[in-house]
């Protein structure tokens, strides 16, 4: 089939895309909002961009009145903000970060996660989550349904034992994301395969644990 997307709603657009780019990362943010509340929500769309700068983008729809979500407007306004990568022993508090509280209400304290001091922004990060990166607003962009934040990452927070500092990577053995697949699905990431050792040679080191 053939799909012509000027033909198409926003809604139906959004669908097909939402469920056929995937899976995704889900970004995890925690931003301050005015009163000093905490504030938390998932994302998925959401990605690495580059590292020099080290950069990632995080892209969040308005509100159908066109008003800003309560990450977004704290962002704008304080441009700091964490992004927390979910692994599957939290998926659920992650998940339940999504649903809508009063502004005044913190998405940690709903979701039974815990609040530590960040290094050099404002918001705090996650205790449970695996990995957490400290940005600040690089530069902001805006569509007619969109602001989408470019951050610059000023620290990286990782879980004791995931990163090797010697050689600096990452234990993927050690290391269980998951993805967002469409609607309220998830997929796991354990299920890992390698492409191209054999024209790497005999000495290339292919299984998980060894990596």
């Amino acid at each position: 089939m053939d799909v012509e997307f000027a033909r198409l709603t926003e809604y139906q657009r959004y669908k097909l895309m939402a469920s056929l780019i995937v899976p995704r990362p889900i970004a995890l943010v925690t931003t301050l909002g005015a009163d000093g509340v905490v504030n938390a929500a998932p994302f998925s769309m959401f990605n690495m961009l580059g590292e020099e700068p080290p950069i990632v983008m995080l892209s969040i729809n308005r509100l159908p009145d066109g008003g800003l979500k309560d990450t977004a407007a704290n962002i704008v306004a304080n441009r700091e903000f964490v992004v927390h990568l979910t692994d599957e022993a939290m998926a659920q508090q992650m998940h339940r970060c999504g649903e809508r509280l009063p502004a005044h209400e913190s998405e940690l304290a709903a979701a039974g996660l815990h609040a530590l001091p960040s290094r050099a922004v404002a918001p705090p990060r996650i205790a449970e989550a695996p990995v957490a990166f400290e940005c600040t607003l690089w530069e902001l962009l805006e569509t007619e349904s969109r602001q989408i934040f470019i951050g610059r990452v000023l620290w990286l927070h990782a879980r004791d034992g995931l990163v090797d500092t010697a050689t600096w990577r990452v234990r993927l053995q050690d290391y269980h994301p998951v993805g967002r697949f469409g609607a309220s699905f998830y997929v796991r990431t354990r299920d890992r395969f390698a492409l191209g050792d054999a024209a790497a040679g005999p000495e290339t080191k292919t299984a998980i644990d060894e990596f």
